[in-house]
């Protein structure tokens, strides 16, 4: 092999070698890039995420926003919003009732009094004031005796009847849950309740006030009212500022005879 032709060869060599750098080069670079770039994302990824999760953290709840909203009085409240007197205008008594849906007690007078309740008011004997705590949902945490309320003010809108008739399917056996057990925080459930009383069932104005929470700033407004009126217990009765209570107790009468004895009392005091 000539000197001419081993000096082009080794050039050539070399030239292939400093060509074969640049491409290792431009991919090492390529490379490097690359892995930077994902780096970045990730980076922001997880820094969006987490600012996701700030923001949904910090975001306020259902209950919380609820406050801010404005007030929508249900029918048959009064000029107030939170009166729910029920009976004949004539009757002269007011037997005020405090109640927390989610009072297992309040289940129990209801199951046992609710039915001599309705027929007194029927026949006028009394008019009921009902005032709605929700304070079990501090207790027992959860929402179930906001949410109930809730239901409720969407069914006095539709009649004091109602009302009634609804209240009562809430506290019944068929369909209260244990006091540490929230299912009444579930709307979809208030309504299945509904269902059981016919003004109610398939009523899509009643339907839409659950699932959009009309009556929820009615329902903190009623609960403050429970809150500021000195009572701390549920079921509580009274009739002209004196509290309705069983012989010998200082709770509400748990049976029929025992409340309409002290009933009896009071429409007489």
């Amino acid at each position: 092999m000539s000197s001419r032709n081993s000096q082009a060869n080794k050039a050539a060599a070399r030239e292939r070698l400093r060509a074969e750098r640049e491409r290792e080069a431009k991919k090492a670079k390529t490379r490097r890039q690359i892995i930077v770039a994902v780096s970045v994302v990730g980076v922001l990824a997880v820094a969006g995420g987490a600012g996701y999760a700030i923001m949904q953290a910090m975001k306020p709840t259902a209950w919380e926003a609820a406050k801010d909203k404005t007030l929508v009085k249900p029918a048959n409240s009064g000029s107030d919003g939170t009166t729910v007197v029920i009976g004949k205008p004539e009757a002269k008594k007011t037997l005020e009732m405090y109640e927390d849906p989610r009072c297992p007690i309040c289940s129990q007078f209801e199951q046992a009094v609710g039915p001599t309740i309705k027929k007194d008011v029927d026949a006028g004997k009394y008019k009921i004031q009902f005032i709605g705590a929700t304070f079990i949902d501090n207790g027992s945490p959860g929402t179930g005796s906001k949410t109930a309320l809730s239901a409720l003010g969407a069914a006095l809108n539709v009649s004091p009847e109602a009302f009634l008739e609804y209240k009562s399917a809430l506290y019944s056996a068929k369909f209260h849950p244990e006091e540490t057990t929230d299912k009444f925080k579930n709307r979809d459930y208030l309504i299945q309740i509904a269902d059981t009383v016919p003004a109610l069932k398939g009523n899509a104005a009643f339907d839409k006030a659950v699932k959009d929470g009309t009556y929820d700033k009615w329902a903190l407004v009623m609960s403050d009212k429970f809150n500021s009126s000195g009572v701390t217990g549920t079921p509580t009765l009274k009739m002209d500022g004196k509290k309705i209570t069983a012989d010998g107790s200082d709770n509400a009468p748990s049976d029929a005879a025992s409340f309409t004895a002290a009933i009896d009392k009071a429409l007489k005091g």
